[in-house]
């Protein structure tokens, strides 16, 4: 019999985004490579905001799905609840940014003489090839047998001096691409917070299971196993 996991996916659906169709389907493709029966839930981010932190340990793993996001104001408090609550989050496309603006503001590590975190460097609602190049060994391991060609909506250039005071303290960086900007990375001390700039959702078949995402359901299921 097949274990059964319980995904929030926080997000503001839209059948007619690629990305969000995409996202369901990549869950039932590593379900179905790894044995498992998901159960996800679509949840607004307006209305997860109102839930206390107590509230998400119903679930086993969260995804903060892509945009486009109604209120990103909203995922900062968001992004609090899910720090403290250990459990497995992973996070694609537009709210990587959002994340990084989240440990800025509440590590204080602002700088009013320079620009942090460049706008959406991806044009319009196109979506732009990249070439993933893991630095962490488990994500060297994870992209071993599968492609790093990737597909994303979202792009973003980082000030070198903010990512050197992130790494320091706060992240690991698991992965760049061709243009030596973040793609993946890491929240440090936590069982499992993985950040993606793209979508992997995007490239995932069920012939294929996008790594990343079959590895976040086995720390879902790790930590259902654990509870």
């Amino acid at each position: 019999m097949s274990d059964t996991l319980k995904i929030a996916i926080i997000g503001d659906y839209n059948f007619t985004y690629n990305a969000h169709h995409a996202t369901n389907l990549a869950l039932d493709h590593s379900a179905d490579f790894l044995e498992l029966e998901p159960n996800y839930y679509w949840i607004k981010i307006s209305d997860a905001l109102k839930y206390k932190s107590g509230y998400f340990d119903q679930y086993d793993g969260i995804w903060i799905a892509p945009g486009p996001i109604e209120n990103p104001f909203y995922l900062a408090g968001i992004f609090k609840k899910l720090i403290e609550n250990k459990i497995p989050v992973l996070n694609t496309g537009e709210g990587f940014k959002l994340f990084l603006e989240h440990l800025i503001t509440f590590h204080q590590l602002t700088s009013y003489q320079e620009k942090l975190i460049s706008e959406n460097l991806v044009a319009g609602n196109s979506f732009e090839r990249l070439t993933i190049h893991p630095k962490s060994n488990a994500f060297k391991k994870l992209y071993q047998n599968f492609s790093n060609e990737e597909l994303t909506s979202s792009r973003y250039s980082i000030y070198p001096q903010l990512t050197d005071q992130l790494k320091d303290k706060f992240i690991d960086i698991e992965a760049t691409n061709q243009f030596d900007d973040l793609e993946i990375i890491s929240l440090k001390d936590h069982i499992f917070f993985v950040s993606c700039a793209f979508c992997p959702q995007i490239s995932s078949t069920r012939d294929i299971p996008h790594p990343i995402i079959y590895t976040f359901l086995k720390m879902a299921l790790q930590k259902r196993s654990q509870a």
